[in-house]
């Protein structure tokens, strides 16, 4: 039995492949080396895994998460892993290279993810060969839930949202300027706090060309400072995971046309074609 799991840093989905090639799904919470230790990450394994899964019948344990970012944190993964799953070969990735292999199996080329935040790469079928720093929330991550979100609010803060969004978006948050400004710059998570208004670019239906322009520029910025930047980029299917792609995916689709990049396969979540890749992998 093998078990492959796509971890955040809020929730990790986990899917159990047994010997007879049956698909058993279940969710922990998530851990980002970032911000858990290596026994807090053990506890909670122990306590947070169903009680009937039969640890010393599995074979290996493919965790791809965030924040494993360098051998440091994939370590600290790794060893937790180690300390549950003991009788398991253990292999611990980044999730990145999780989207690479869901979207594009063993073939190479482009991949993609737009969710809180943003990544992307090149993908030879086995391993990523290139990847542009998105520069996070702070510097980069241009087309994300969170660059959306920080375009609304820059607008809402200044005064430029057109007045019927304007007066849609204080009746669904009841936020002031000032309190946005202590949640963005004295309060933890402002990535995620950020982020979380890109429902609202979905959701409003008051001005859909002011809301749709924030979006469709945000994929600009993304194409423009990243996806144009490796090489021979137009030679490649534009593919990506995440909410923000898979909900915004005809505006998506429409700058990628513009940066001439054919499109290619869009997905919510990796979960069930990262086990189809490893289900291939294993011949189950």
């Amino acid at each position: 039995m093998i078990i492959i799991a796509d971890g955040g840093s809020t929730k990790t989905n986990w899917c159990l492949l047994n010997d007879a090639g049956k698909k058993i799904y279940f969710n922990t919470e998530g851990y980002n080396p970032y911000f858990v230790d290596e026994a807090y990450i053990v506890q909670s394994l122990k306590s947070g895994l169903p009680e009937d899964l039969d640890i010393k019948n599995i074979s290996e344990v493919n965790y791809y998460g965030a924040g494993v970012h360098n051998d440091e944190k994939a370590e600290i993964l790794h060893r937790a892993l180690s300390a549950v799953f003991t009788s398991s070969k253990i292999f611990v990735g980044h999730d990145l290279l999780a989207a690479a292999r869901a979207l594009l199996g063993k073939e190479a080329g482009f991949a993609a993810i737009l969710g809180t935040g943003t990544n992307s790469c090149l993908y030879d079928g086995h391993d990523i060969t290139m990847s542009i720093d998105s520069g996070a929330y702070i510097l980069g991550d241009e087309g994300s839930g969170c660059y959306i979100g920080k375009k609304l609010l820059t607008d809402f803060i200044r005064g430029y949202m057109p007045k019927a969004v304007h007066e849609n978006f204080w009746e669904t948050y009841h936020l002031t300027p000032d309190e946005i400004n202590d949640r963005v710059y004295t309060q933890p998570l402002a990535s995620r706090f950020c982020a979380s208004f890109a429902k609202f670019a979905y959701d409003n239906n008051v001005n859909i060309e002011y809301t749709r322009n924030i979006v469709k520029t945000s994929f600009e910025d993304f194409f423009r400072n990243l996806v144009s930047h490796y090489p021979d980029y137009q030679s490649y299917s534009f593919n990506c995971i995440g909410s923000v792609a898979y909900n915004f995916r005809n505006v998506l689709e429409e700058v990628a046309g513009d940066f001439g990049m054919p499109f290619g396969k869009i997905v919510r979540s990796p979960i069930d074609d990262l086990v189809k890749f490893h289900q291939e992998e294993s011949g189950k």
